[in-house]
């Protein structure tokens, strides 16, 4: 049900009558015959071996609408891809995997970083924009959703919330992001998205003015969710950053290319877990500290597109502002956690914005520091442009690694 609410920029869907998985499924099979579906998975090795990924696939076998799936399989030598291949083999939808690691896809990888045209880091981007590169080259499907690997709540309704705006004919909208309340073991979860990018948009308003960008981030309910569904032809014009800033890229990408009318976000889920990162505090290449600077990163570049003057004077400013902001929103959800019954931990939650804090001006300090940095990788139009047959020669490298000898 759409948002009755208030007058939002993007339209929002509600889950509001716990409608049966099996109805879903049922309407989803009926669009695929005018809307095929496909499913991107970017995996570490490392995600086989827990159990969330192993219930995920088990939730997959019981999706009937699904055309192909393609899994993005990061930091796997031969063996552990072959055990991939026989963990995946019991998906009944037709099913690829992307061997990242694999002879064949890193010399087709090392082409395209001669023409500085392949993504400068490994990490969730990079997985994402060669499963992007097959799916175009697969052409079997014309909508594709996408969701990480290490939900431990996973349940195939959420994947049929997600794709079903995007995949019924009778609706106009090219792109689906998904949300969820951030809630487990008795307390809040979420700790970025609250604690940082919420906050962070709004100061970014308050010191730099308003934004029409910045107000189309805030309609969003969660940011930084990693589920989404768009319609396949979305990712030709996608330029995406490689590191953690990929939500936050993917929306300003969408924000530029299309209009937010034919944008939606969904409730997908009542309870919603994953994998946890640590804090990190003495290491900014890792864990929620390296996420937070990324992140920010990614919003300076894209205020930067649109043309703001962001200097070195104005992070003090920003850093000022957001620690007072984001202290008040403290209060607001240890006010909501005791009218829910949830624990509450203000002495962590305060660290955590002190770290954020001190992302904000390290984000700020990198970004005046290297003005010539590739910030996206580039789209797949442009490397079509350079490589004719490049999606092809990927198509032909992912096959046989699948079906033949590695």
């Amino acid at each position: 049900m759409s948002d009755f609410y208030q007058d939002g920029v993007i339209t929002n869907f509600h889950n509001l009558t716990n409608r049966k998985v099996e109805e879903l499924e049922y309407d989803l099979q009926v669009f695929s015959g005018r809307r095929s579906m496909g499913l991107i998975l970017p995996s570490l090795f490392s995600e086989l071996e827990g159990p969330a990924l192993t219930h995920i696939v088990d939730e997959l076998t019981k999706v009937p609408y699904l055309e192909e799936i393609v899994i993005g399989l990061d930091r796997a030598d031969r063996d552990q891809f072959l055990f991939a291949r026989e963990f995946f083999s019991r998906l009944p939808q037709r099913h690829r995997i992307l061997w990242n690691d694999g002879p064949r896809l890193k010399a087709l990888d090392e082409e395209l970083k001669k023409e500085n045209l392949s993504p400068n880091e490994p990490g969730k981007g990079r997985n994402v924009w060669f499963c992007a590169g097959y799916t175009l080259a697969s052409r079997r499907t014309s909508v594709v959703g996408l969701h990480d690997c290490d939900i431990v709540t996973y349940s195939r309704d959420m994947l049929a919330r997600l794709m079903y705006p995007v995949a019924n004919p009778n609706f106009h909208y090219d792109f689906c992001k998904g949300y969820y309340a951030r809630v487990a073991d008795g307390k809040f979860n979420g700790r970025v998205g609250r604690l940082l990018v919420f906050p962070l948009l709004k100061s970014l308003q308050i010191v730099y003015g308003h934004s029409d960008f910045l107000e189309y981030l805030r309609t969003f309910r969660y940011p930084l969710s990693g589920e989404f569904a768009m319609r396949t032809h979305v990712l030709n014009d996608l330029r995406i950053p490689s590191d953690w800033g990929l939500e936050i890229g993917v929306l300003s990408e969408l924000h530029r290319n299309t209009a937010t009318r034919r944008i939606c976000q969904v409730d997908i889920a009542d309870n919603y877990d994953h994998k946890h990162q640590p804090m990190s505090e003495d290491d900014a290449t890792n864990g929620l500290q390296r996420m937070s600077i990324d992140i920010t990163k990614a919003l300076y570049r894209k205020m930067a597109i649109l043309g703001v003057n962001i200097t070195s004077e104005s992070f003090r400013i920003l850093k000022a502002t957001y620690y007072r902001n984001a202290l008040d929103m403290i209060d607001s959800f240890e006010n909501d956690a005791r009218m829910n019954g949830l624990s509450f931990d203000r002495h962590s939650e305060e660290s955590a914005v002190e770290l954020f804090s001190g992302a904000i001006m390290e984000a700020g300090q990198a970004f005046v520091d290297t003005p010539s940095e590739k910030p996206f990788i580039p789209s797949w139009s442009r490397v079509q442009s350079a490589f004719p047959d490049m999606l092809d020669r990927i198509h032909e490298a992912v096959e046989k690694d699948n079906e033949g000898d590695v």
